[in-house]
C-alpha cells in the first residue's frame, strides 16, 4: 500500500479484476453457502485487532480474513433460498452499476449528468408503469421517507402556516390508512408533530385490503369530533400478504371530502409491468402522490425510491440535494435487462409463488392466509392435533428452526392477530427448486416439531 493511502494503477488493475472475478465466482456458487451463519458475533469480532493499523495492511492478507471471517458471518441475501424480498433482488448489471457509481460519482455535487440521469430514469420508470406524464418524479432513499415528505406537503396545503407557525392553535389533522399498511404511516406522523393519536387504521375485508365504508365511517366520526382529516395513505402490495387497497374509491372517499392521497406502491408497483398486472396501479393516476421502490422487484440497486406527485410545488422544499451518481446503476441496470426481460422474470416470479401456494393448498397440515396477489405467499401450519392456542407459538417455532438451520430463510409475520410463515421470490437466481427444498424443510421442522 502506497504511504499516500491509495494504490498504484498496476495493483488497481491487479485487484480489480481479482475482486470482479471473486464477485462473478461468488454469485455462480452462492447456492453452496449458507443462507444464514452459524458463528457468533463475538467469534468474528475477535479475530479482529482492538485498533486500527499503524501501517497499511496487504490486500491480499485483508482479503483473506474476508474470506475466512466476513463471509461466513453474512446472513447471503442473494441466496436464491433467501425467500424475502429485503435485499435479495438484484442483477448483475445492477452490481455492475454500483460500482462505476461508486467510481465516478462518490460525493459528487450536481452536475449535467446527474440530472439527466436522474430525469431520464425517473421517465423511464414512470412510462414502464404507466403513470401519467403529469406526475413528476423525486429521487429518495427510502419508502418511509418519501411518505413522511409526502405527509409534509399534505399537511402544508391544507395548513400553509405550519411551516412558519406550526401546529399550536390548529385542529387536530388526522391520516387515514388500513391495519395492514406499513409503520411507516405513524413514523412520519411523529415526526411531523402530529402524533400517532392521529392516525386512524381502517379495517381491511377478507382480503386484507381497506374497507371504503369504514374510511368514509371513520371520516365522518372524525368530522363530527371537530377534528381535521387531511390525508389517506392506500397501499399498493402491504408489508404483509401484498394485499392492494382498492384505490379508485378511496380515491372517491378523498375527493369527497378533499384529502390528500398518498399511495404507497413501493412494493408491489413493478406488477403494473405486465398487461395482466395494470389493475394494481387503477386508480394511482388521481392521488396527489405515489411513492415507488423500483429495487423492489425491478432487479436495481438499493436504496433507490422514487416519489412522484401532481403537486410538485408544494414539495420543492423535500427535494433531496443531489449529490452522487445514484441513477446511474439503476439507469445501467434497466438498459441492460430491458422491459420484455423484466416482465418475463417477474411472471416467472408469479409463478413460482403460485407453485409454492398449490403446494400449501394440498396440504392438509398447512392453510393459506391470503390469496397470492403478487409473488409473497402467506400460510401457516395449522394441524387439527393442537389448540387454536398453540398455532401461533407453532408457527414461530417453524420460522426459527428453518431459518437457524441455515439452508433457506423465511420470515413471521403477523394476518390479522395471527402469527403466519411469509415466503417471498424477489430473487433472479431462485428456482423451483430452490422453493421445493424450502417446502422440504419446513416440512422436516413440522414433524419434529410434533413429534417433541
Amino acid at each position: 500500500m502506497s504511504t499516500l493511502g491509495d494504490l498504484p494503477p498496476d495493483q488497481t488493475r491487479l485487484w480489480m479484476r481479482r475482486i470482479a472475478g471473486w464477485v462473478a465466482d461468488y454469485r455462480d456458487t452462492i447456492h453452496q453457502q449458507r443462507v444464514t451463519p452459524d458463528v457468533a458475533p463475538e467469534d468474528i469480532a475477535a479475530a479482529f485487532a482492538a485498533l486500527p493499523p499503524e501501517h497499511g495492511e496487504k490486500l491480499s492478507a485483508i482479503f483473506e480474513d474476508i474470506e475466512r471471517f466476513i463471509v461466513p458471518g453474512l446472513v447471503h441475501a442473494s441466496h436464491p433460498r433467501f425467500l424475502t424480498e429485503r435485499g435479495g433482488a438484484l442483477s448483475t448489471p445492477g452490481i455492475v452499476g454500483e460500482w462505476l457509481a461508486l467510481a465516478l460519482g462518490a460525493g459528487t455535487p450536481a452536475s449535467p449528468t446527474t440530472t439527466a440521469l436522474e430525469a431520464t430514469t425517473l421517465g423511464w420508470i414512470r412510462a414502464v408503469l404507466g403513470l401519467a406524464g403529469t406526475f413528476e418524479g423525486i429521487v429518495h432513499d427510502s419508502a418511509a421517507a418519501a411518505t413522511l415528505h409526502a405527509l409534509a406537503a399534505a399537511r402544508d396545503a391544507a395548513h400553509p402556516d405550519a411551516r412558519r407557525r406550526g401546529l399550536s392553535g390548529s385542529p387536530k389533522m388526522m391520516i387515514y390508512t388500513s391495519d395492514e399498511a406499513p409503520a411507516s404511516v405513524e413514523q412520519a406522523a411523529v415526526t411531523l408533530g402530529l402524533g400517532t393519536d392521529n392516525i386512524r387504521r381502517v379495517e381491511t375485508d377478507g382480503e386484507l385490503r381497506l374497507r371504503p365504508s369504514a374510511l368514509r365511517a371513520a371520516i365522518a366520526r372524525d368530522i363530527h369530533a371537530r377534528l381535521r382529516p387531511l390525508a389517506v395513505v392506500a397501499t399498493v402490495g402491504t408489508p404483509s400478504c401484498a394485499a392492494v387497497d382498492p384505490v379508485p374509491a378511496i380515491a372517491d372517499v378523498c375527493v369527497e371530502h378533499g384529502l390528500w392521497l398518498h399511495v404507497d406502491a413501493s412494493e408491489g408497483s413493478a406488477l403494473a409491468l405486465l398487461p395482466e398486472g395494470r389493475w394494481v396501479l387503477d386508480g394511482v393516476g388521481r392521488a396527489d402522490s405515489v411513492v415507488v421502490s423500483p429495487h423492489a422487484w425491478l432487479f436495481v440497486p438499493s436504496p433507490l425510491t422514487a416519489l412522484y406527485t401532481r403537486r410538485a410545488e408544494l414539495l420543492a422544499d423535500a427535494r433531496p440535494p443531489r449529490c452522487g451518481l445514484p441513477m446511474l446503476s439503476a439507469w445501467i441496470a434497466l438498459r441492460a435487462i430491458g422491459r420484455a426481460a423484466l416482465e418475463a422474470r417477474i411472471r416467472e416470479h408469479l409463478r413460482l409463488a403460485r407453485r409454492f401456494a398449490e403446494w400449501v393448498k394440498a396440504d392438509p397440515d398447512f392453510e393459506l392466509m391470503a390469496p397470492p396477489t403478487m409473488a409473497v405467499v402467506c400460510f401457516r401450519a395449522r394441524p387439527a392435533t393442537i389448540s387454536d392456542a398453540e398455532v401461533d407459538e407453532l408457527n414461530r417455532r417453524l420460522v426459527s428452526q428453518v431459518t437457524s438451520g441455515g439452508r433457506a430463510y423465511v420470515t413471521e409475520t403477523r394476518v390479522g392477530s395471527a402469527v403466519a410463515m411469509r415466503i417471498a421470490v424477489a430473487n433472479v437466481l431462485t428456482a423451483e427448486s430452490h422453493l421445493a427444498d424450502a417446502w422440504a424443510l419446513i416440512h422436516d421442522a413440522f414433524d419434529r416439531t410434533l413429534i417433541d
